[in-house]
């Protein structure tokens, strides 16, 4: 840094006279102080000795001034004062060094032009030992409110060291004579941690500093352990005494040793856990520390300002803002050398070394470290100067090596953007010719051995191609690019095929008319806020949005709100929810622009190019997987700007912001005529939005509600087209493949590996921890790679029946005209009663939620059927993320696999694959289990009834709408259909066995979180429900809780107990399912009862009457016949909740966390975990045998040609996930977070608690006898 700073000021050095600057501590760091204009001046300075300064003097003309000066001497005192205070805040033991001040001119006098102020030996103020403060030529005034101030200070300071003196004194005499080796921890924690607040003062070093605080933090948790350990020999001490007075000592005596001899050997566990892992938990906590969750959103907001500034070329307000925010000492703190650095790459660019002095200087008055980001600035700054000299390059490398960084470093850790890689080597090489950057590609290996041997062997391995040459592949990607360019994409909505009625026409005219000067005036407002921003006379630490309304043309700000106001649904929409939907659209539209103007996308278009040679068919064969030959493809065109990482997300505040800002203006400005639809009104100009309130819950919520008059010119339009963001659209070329938890997905669009709540940080930055998540970015990659395209014939009868008044009965919304009408009647009308008027409200109410419900099905459904129809003709595919459990998820929300039966019907894989010698068979057995028919026979059972009747499959192939209709009457009826066609094309073929398939089978898990949760306790009888064990047919658990249920009720209506008689005949495996399925899982006996009320109301022939009595009597019947069913499981699911685990979670907000939910999500959460960590182990072993796979979290889908090889490799992989030692690494794991800092005194209540909490999480539950390996040989597990 002294480089840098010499670089910096040396035109000034020139010119100016010498300063006599005084050495004032012993080590490298120098106080300098300095007078100019009669004012006191510290800088301290790296190891640079002396500086050339001009000192003028000032004639004091008036008695304002000497009084100023006056003051400026008593500040002199205080602050003379005020460090020697704060040398003493250390032990006593800690020397001091002495500290030279230059003396202030005395009150009425004066420094005489052009001369320089010489310390002389009388002129020095020495510390004394005893605390005073000798001054000499002070005035001999009244003491100031500064003088005052540091007095109580003192006074305040001395009694805090006597009280802490006693309290040492009085620990000492408790401890017992061997306790000195555990006082000396705290002694030398005590000196550690005061040490590096001397050594800041003097400018240290921050890796010293950090050294320092990770050896104190270890220190102390030496000195608690030793604490803890002497504590808890007092406390047994004590127990065993009081103990001794109760009659029945003995047995308790025993019970209570048992239990502390349990703890004991516990905490010895717990402490060598903590040992090993001390330095790496030390060094998180003190990154954690010092940038807090609170503190988060706003260094982001920060570096957003920053980086929005700089884009839009407003330099002059960066860099004031970055001074202003260094200035502020409260707003400095949160200052991170990556926001310097953002500053410095400006310079950088602009080849102004001397900027860039100046941002070290400031990060070394802000204590903070350059970083890789800081040199690599400085570095390209030197590579743009030509006329830079090499000896400056070269002691720019000596300081970086000096903190600890390697060339290799800057380019291995930095993200380049434009030509900034490219000047940084030739900076480099100026001094070193012959040095080129040594990348090296991170290998794919993991810890777990779940995956190791997926890795490490590969001789088998044959991983697919797709069925595209790479000519295809590559146009697919321009396509692709051009779409997202675009950010929007407009398609035509299968309603423009109703026909056209008059009034259509005219409505459409109308709106099209309003749009238009809705437009113009949505850019004057625009403008005219954009004016009143720059205009706005704020502080400038303070944020503004005129940058963020800046970023784009005005037009396209315009063209996001015109979008949004078309696509408000006719209830409104939540304040909150639009204000995020805006300010992510313009967020998006940025990022697509930074990439262009960093120039990503010539590069990101060569590195695709070449990754289509691994897809592609016609090119060779490769044994690397696709994040492995992606990043591979990067590091050989290292050269120019990095695809990741280039931009900073912006935190959810700053959306909002951005987003109410919009609003307010679309509130303000958009109206339209009261006369428009009807010209007998009045006419006025009336606002087309509305901001009103309404009630959440107990919560106040603002909204957002469009006025009746949009509401129904936007209905009766019916428009033609529909505008969508680009990223919820299926891709049109294989997406980029997830190489870290930033970059993946989308060309151009920003995609997170993670969803999350919006606002939320904890789960991203647990994301960012993790030490190598290669496998589940190669799942999620295999995943996406599958290509699909669209059942053409299904999709023409839905569209048909969609159009044609929909259908309930096939999951086809109606239009709104078939919905009730709102009844309307005069709450003012006497003829009505009390019970009546409250009558008609109801079903006002009831209606009016009818029509909401039935809108928001109606253009879901328009949503869906429109893209597919939009994507009739081309191969697409779907990029998929995950939750924070690890469930997948396609990325494009409306239309995808993981949606309702009538999309999965409508899609079939690109790839067709010949049905070979079983896959008819599987067609047919797929088709019967779509029915919801035979759950209880056997595969060959099944496979005879659809043989049965073939007749009605092929009807129903032939002639849906107007046959026998029996695919209607299925489960599942459009998949059922589309299964139909697909048989009679095989059928009918010359050769079934050579019919290509496109047809997606599917083998779904039987209650596969009852699966998991037997497997986890090795329960014989809970296994055999749920499949686990080989049986002849089937066990279907549902059925099974049913009969249970049955029998008790027979017995209590024997009894004579009326609900029980009520029942008979209305217990079916229907009433009991979805409380089964989802008991598992969590649900409550409350939740469960809500469940069976419903399913019971569903059957017309119930008497409505016994619901309520009935629901509560079943869902108690429900849980014992599953206790009963589940031995082992139901121990595990209670006892490895979280309800004692609440102690020291913390939040992404600051707010206590809510234990019934923390209880109550655990099991489903963990559960879920384990199903999603089984998937992705099935689709890498699938991936790797060659196989087209996808999932429905616990459906697996495949080809018909390669089932029996997916269930192979399903059974493979669920016993070998469930052989790990699952539930003995979930107790260490707790114990470790939770436990590992025991609580000093025994007799504190919370000892109590963290010792009962212990011994919780210690006892993991006892397994049963079942054989895991039984599981490969059944054949209904999966089916």
């Amino acid at each position: 840094m002294s480089l840098l700073r010499a670089c910096s000021l040396s035109k000034c050095l020139g010119r100016r006279s010498l300063a006599d600057v005084r050495r004032c501590f012993a080590e490298r760091c120098q106080l300098c102080v300095s007078v100019r204009s009669t004012a006191v001046r510290r800088i301290s300075e790296t190891p640079f000795c002396l500086q050339k300064r001009n000192i003028s003097s000032v004639i004091l003309k008036s008695e304002d001034a000497k009084k100023r000066v006056h003051e400026q001497s008593q500040l002199l005192d205080v602050l003379k004062a005020r460090i020697q205070q704060l040398q003493s805040d250390v032990v006593l033991d800690v020397q001091h060094a002495k500290v030279q001040f230059l003396k202030s001119p005395s009150f009425g006098g004066g420094v005489s032009s052009g001369r320089t102020v010489k310390g002389s030996s009388k002129d020095k103020s020495d510390i004394p030992k005893s605390g005073k403060v000798v001054t000499k030529g002070a005035s001999k005034s009244q003491p100031s409110r500064w003088m005052k101030k540091l007095s109580e200070e003192n006074i305040n300071k001395l009694k805090k060291q006597q009280i802490l003196q006693q309290k040492v004194q009085r620990n000492a005499k408790e401890k017992l004579p061997a306790s000195k080796s555990s006082l000396m921890p705290t002694s030398a924690t005590h000196k550690t941690m005061s040490s590096p607040a001397k050594k800041r003062r003097g400018g240290t070093k921050l890796s010293d500093e950090i050294r320092s605080s990770v050896s104190s933090a270890a220190a102390v948790t030496a000195a608690t352990s030793s604490k803890a350990a002497e504590a808890l020999k007092t406390s047994k001490q004590k127990r065993r005494d009081s103990k001794s007075k109760v009659s029945d000592k003995d047995a308790t005596k025993t019970t209570k040793d048992g239990e502390l001899t349990e703890i004991a050997e516990l905490e010895k566990r717990l402490n060598d856990q903590v040992q090993q892992r001390i330095h790496l938990s030390m060094t998180e906590r003190f990154q954690e520390s010092s940038t807090g969750s609170s503190c988060r959103d706003i260094q982001l907001s920060i570096r957003s300002y920053l980086e929005a500034c700089v884009f839009i070329g407003d330099i002059e307000r960066s860099q004031s803002f970055l001074v202003s925010q260094h200035r502020v000492m409260s707003r400095r703190k949160l200052l991170t050398t990556d926001v310097y650095n953002i500053m410095m790459r400006v310079w950088a660019k602009k080849g102004t070394l001397s900027q860039i002095g100046r941002i070290f200087i400031l990060m070394e008055e802000a204590g903070l470290k350059p970083n890789v980001g800081s040199y690599s600035a400085a570095l390209e700054c030197m590579g743009r100067n030509p006329n830079c000299p090499p000896k400056v390059i070269s002691r720019c490398l000596n300081q970086m090596k000096k903190d600890g960084l390697s060339v290799d470093d800057l380019f291995r850790e930095c993200v380049f953007q434009q030509d900034e890689r490219d000047m940084l080597l030739k900076a480099v090489q100026t001094v070193k010719p012959d040095y080129e950057p040594s990348l090296t590609q991170n290998a794919s290996q993991c810890s777990s051995p779940l995956v190791q041997d997926f890795y490490t062997n590969r001789e088998h391995h044959t991983y697919p191609k797709l069925d595209f040459t790479q000519e295809e592949l590559q146009k697919c990607f321009q396509s692709q690019l051009s779409v997202e360019q675009a950010c929007t994409i407009t398609i035509d909505s299968v309603e423009a095929m109703k026909p056209v009625t008059e009034n259509m026409v005219k409505m459409r005219e109308l709106l099209a008319e309003q749009r238009v000067q809705w437009q113009k005036v949505l850019l004057q407002a625009l403008r005219e806020n954009k004016m009143i921003l720059t205009k706005t006379n704020t502080r400038d630490y303070k944020l503004n949005l005129y940058p963020y309304l800046c970023l784009l043309e005005d037009k396209e700000y315009v063209d996001i709100m015109i979008q949004s106001v078309s696509n408000m649904p006719p209830s409104g929409e939540s304040l909150k929810i639009l204000a995020h939907d805006l300010g992510n659209r313009i967020y998006t539209k940025y990022c697509v622009r930074q990439k262009h103007q960093n120039r990503v996308v010539e590069k990101l278009g060569s590195i695709y190019d070449a990754y289509t040679e691994l897809l592609a068919k016609d090119t060779k064969v490769c044994n690397v997987l696709p994040r492995e030959q992606w990043c591979k493809l990067e590091m050989e065109q290292s050269s120019g700007p990095m695809l990741q990482g280039a931009e900073t997300s912006w935190p959810y505040i700053l959306m909002l912001e951005l987003g109410t800002f919009i609003v307010d203006i679309m509130v303000k400005n958009l109206k339209i005529n009261s006369d428009i639809l009807n010209p007998a009104y009045d006419r006025k100009l009336i606002p087309i939005l509305y901001h009103m309130y309404t009630f959440r819950s107990t919560r106040q919520v603002g909204f957002i509600k469009p006025h009746p008059i949009l509401t129904q010119m936007q209905q009766e339009a019916m428009e033609t087209t529909l505008t969508f963001d680009s990223s919820v659209m299926p891709m049109l070329c294989p997406p980029v493949p997830w190489t870290s938890e930033k970059f993946g997905a989308y060309l151009l669009t920003p995609a997170k590996l993670m969803r999350t709540t919006h606002g939320a940080t904890q789960h991203e930055e647990l994301l960012e921890k993790c030490p190598n998540l290669h496998p589940v970015f190669d799942s999620l990659n295999q995943l996406s790679n599958c290509a699909w395209r669209i059942n053409k014939p299904i999709l023409d009868i839905i569209i048909s029946i969609f159009n044609d008044r929909g259908s309930d009965k096939l999951d086809v919304p109606p239009p709104l005209s078939e919905a009730p009408k709102i009844p309307h009647f005069n709450s003012q009308d006497l003829t009505y009663t009390a019970s009546e008027k409250a009558h008609m409200k109801r079903e006002v109410i009831n209606a009016k939620k009818k029509c909401s419900e039935m809108h928001s099905l109606r253009m879901d459904a328009l949503y869906k059927l429109s893209i597919a129809h939009h994507m009739r003709d081309k191969l697409f595919w779907f990029p998929h993320n995950m939750d924070f459990r690890g469930r997948t998820y396609p990325c494009p929300p409306y239309f995808n696999h993981l949606g309702s039966d009538v999309t999965r019907a409508t899609l079939m894989f690109a790839e067709g694959k010949p049905l070979g010698p079983k896959g008819l068979d599987w067609l047919k057995i797929h088709l019967v289990n779509l029915t919801g028919l035979k759950k209880r026979s056997s595969l060959h059972g099944r496979l005879e009834y659809a043989d049965s009747i073939m007749e009605d499959i092929l009807d129903s192939a032939d002639d849906p709408l107007n046959g026998k209709k029996w695919w209607m009457e299925a489960d599942e009826p459009w998949q059922a259909l589309a299964c139909c066609m697909e048989i009679a094309n095989a059928v009918r073929s010359p050769d079934p066995t050579k019919f290509v398939s496109h047809f997606p089978v599917h083998q779904d898990g039987s209650c596969n979180g009852l699966q998991h949760y037997a497997a986890l306790g090795r329960d014989v009888i809970g296994a055999t429900s749920v499949n686990l064990m080989p049986c002849e047919v089937p066990q279907d658990v549902y059925s099974g809780v049913a009969q249970q249920v049955e029998e008790l009720r027979t017995r209590d209506a024997a009894k004579g107990l009326k609900i029980a008689q009520v029942l008979e005949g209305f217990i079916s495996r229907k009433v009991v399912k979805q409380t089964v399925m989802t008991v598992v899982y969590g649900v409550t006996r409350y939740g469960g009862r809500l469940q069976i009320e419903k399913r019971l109301k569903e059957i017309d022939e119930f008497p409505k009457e016994h619901v309520w009595d009935a629901s509560h009597y079943l869902v108690r019947l429900v849980f014992s016949g599953l206790k009963e069913m589940f031995t082992g499981t139901r121990e595990i699911q209670l006892k490895s909740t979280m309800q004692h685990i609440n102690l020291q979670i913390s939040h992404d907000i600051k707010e206590r966390p809510d234990t019934v939910k923390q209880k109550n999500a655990f099991p489903p959460n963990f559960i879920h975990s384990l199903d999603s960590t089984h998937m992705m182990l099935t689709s890498l072993h699938c991936y790797s045998a060659g196989l087209t796979f996808v999932s429905v979290h616990d459906c697996f889908w495949t080809h018909a040609l390669t089932v029996d090889t997916m269930n192979k490799i399903c059974r493979e992989q669920f016993v070998a996930l469930h052989s790990q030692p699952i539930l003995q690494e979930l107790s260490s794991f707790l114990l470790l977070k939770y436990c590992s800092t025991i609580q000093s005194e025994a007799k504190n209540k919370k000892y109590q608690e963290y010792r009962r909490l212990m011994l919780l999480l210690a006892k993991v539950p006892q397994t049963g006898d079942f054989d895991l390996q039984r599981v490969k040989e059944s054949t209904y597990f999966f089916s």
